[in-house]
C-alpha cells in the first residue's frame, strides 16, 4: 500500500467518525477543492477556501458523513474513494442517502499533502470523468443498445 492510500484512508477514518476539522496536516497551503453537483457546486482554493467550501456543504446536513466502499490508486499523486453518504437535511429531514445517492472523492496528492480535492455528487459523473467503469458487475441488469441503435434489451446478471 502507498503512503498516498494510507493518507487518505487515514482522512476518510476521521470524516467517517464526523471529524471534518482534525488537524489539517494532510492540506497543502494552496490546495484546489472542486465540488462538482450537488445543491452547492463549487470551486475554493487554500485553507481558508477549503473550510469555507466544506462549510457551505456540511450546513445544511445533520451528522453528514461519507462512508467508504472503496479506495482507488489511479496512479502515482491520484486516489479515488467511492462513498455512500449518510446523514439528513437539517430542514427536510430526509436521508441524504436517498437524494444524493454514491458519490466519489478525488485526492490528488503530491509531497504528503493533498493538493487538490474534487467532490463528486455523482458517482458515475467522477467514473466518466477520469474514464473509469464501475467494478460492479454482479447482480446488476444491464441495458444493452441492440442493432441499428434499436432499443437496449435487459441482460440480467443475477444468478450468476
Amino acid at each position: 500500500m502507498s503512503e498516498n492510500l494510507d493518507l487518505v484512508r487515514s482522512i476518510y477514518a476521521d470524516w467517517e467518525r464526523g471529524d471534518f476539522g482534525g488537524s489539517g496536516e494532510w492540506v497543502d497551503p494552496e490546495i484546489e477543492f472542486v465540488v462538482d453537483g450537488g445543491p452547492e457546486p463549487g470551486r475554493w482554493t487554500g485553507l481558508d477556501g477549503l473550510i469555507e467550501g466544506a462549510r457551505t456543504i456540511l450546513s445544511v446536513w445533520e451528522d453528514w458523513r461519507p462512508e467508504a466502499e472503496e479506495y482507488r490508486e489511479l496512479d502515482d499523486e491520484r486516489v479515488l474513494v467511492l462513498f455512500h453518504p449518510g446523514g439528513r437535511g437539517k430542514t427536510s429531514g430526509l436521508d441524504v442517502g436517498d437524494i444524493a445517492g454514491k458519490g466519489a472523492n478525488l485526492f490528488q496528492v503530491h509531497g504528503g499533502k493533498v493538493t487538490r480535492l474534487v467532490a463528486y455528487w455523482d458517482r458515475d459523473r467522477a467514473l466518466a470523468d477520469l474514464g473509469l467503469r464501475s467494478r460492479r458487475c454482479r447482480g446488476r441488469t444491464w441495458r444493452l443498445r441492440g442493432e441499428n441503435g434499436s432499443q437496449p434489451r435487459r441482460l440480467s446478471t443475477a444468478g450468476r
